[in-house]
C-alpha cells in the first residue's frame, strides 16, 4: 500500500483535493443559493436538491470546460509553437510532429512501448493524438453540459420575472452565456501564459515544471 501511495501520490493528492473542493463548493453554493432564495421570497433547497440542480451543474461545468479547453489548446499549440528558454516548450529544432525515431514509433519502439505505438496504420495515428482528442472531447462535453444547465437556470430567472424563456440556440448567443464562458477562458489563458514565460527566469527546486536551478535562462525543454 505504501508503494502504491508513493508511486501515485500526485494523482491521489489532486484527486482528493478535487473532491474536497467540490464538496466545499456544494456546501457554500447551497448556502449562497438559499440566501438568494430567501431574499427573493423563493423556496430554499436542501444540499441534495442543490447538487442535483442546474444551478450547481452550470457552475461546475463552466469551470471544467475552461480547464479542458486550456489543456487541449496547450497540447496542440506546443506541437508547433515554442518559447525559447521555457521548460514548458520544445526546442526550436523539434517543431512539428517530430520523426518516428524521436517519438519511438514503429521500428524505433522498445519492448516496453505501448502496443499501438508499434501497430502502424490507423491505430498508431489515433494513439499518437489520443491525449489531445480525449481532452478536446472532454471540453466539448463539459461545454455542452454548461450550455444545457445554463439555459435551464436562465429560463428559471426569466420566468421568475414573467418574461418569455429562450431556446438553447438563443442562449448560446446571449450575453449571460458568454460572460460565464469568457471570464473563465481569460483566466486560463493568463495562467498558462504566465507559467510559460515566468519559468524562463524563475525556478522551483525539484519540480519537473521548472528548469534546474543553475540552468541558464536560455535553456529550453529541460526539467529540474
Amino acid at each position: 500500500m505504501k508503494r502504491v501511495l508513493r508511486d501515485n501520490g500526485l494523482g491521489i493528492a489532486f484527486g482528493l483535493l478535487f473532491l474536497a473542493a467540490l464538496v466545499g463548493q456544494a456546501i457554500a453554493g447551497n448556502a449562497d443559493y438559499n440566501d438568494h432564495q430567501t431574499a427573493s421570497g423563493g423556496q430554499s433547497a436542501s444540499l441534495g436538491e442543490y447538487v442535483t440542480s442546474s444551478s450547481f451543474a452550470v457552475d461546475v461545468a463552466e469551470n471544467w470546460q475552461s480547464e479542458y479547453l486550456q489543456f487541449t489548446l496547450y497540447i496542440f499549440a506546443t506541437v508547433w509553437l515554442v518559447q525559447r528558454g521555457s521548460p514548458e516548450s520544445k526546442t526550436t529544432d523539434r517543431i512539428g510532429g517530430e520523426t518516428d525515431e524521436q517519438q519511438q514509433l514503429g521500428r524505433h519502439t522498445t519492448p516496453d512501448s505501448p502496443p499501438w505505438a508499434r501497430a502502424g496504420g490507423l491505430r498508431t495515428a489515433v494513439f499518437s493524438n489520443s491525449l489531445g482528442l480525449v481532452m478536446g472531447a472532454l471540453f466539448v462535453l463539459s461545454w455542452l453540459a454548461q450550455s444545457v444547465a445554463g439555459v435551464v437556470v436562465r429560463n428559471a430567472e426569466l420566468l421568475g420575472r414573467h418574461q418569455a424563456p429562450v431556446s438553447w440556440l438563443e442562449y448560446l448567443g446571449s450575453a449571460d452565456f458568454w460572460n460565464r464562458t469568457l471570464q473563465n477562458w481569460q483566466s486560463e489563458f493568463l495562467a498558462i501564459g504566465s507559467m510559460v514565460v515566468l519559468s524562463i527566469y524563475l525556478r522551483q527546486r525539484g519540480s519537473p515544471e521548472s528548469k534546474p536551478v543553475g540552468a541558464p535562462h536560455v535553456t529550453t525543454d529541460e526539467s529540474g
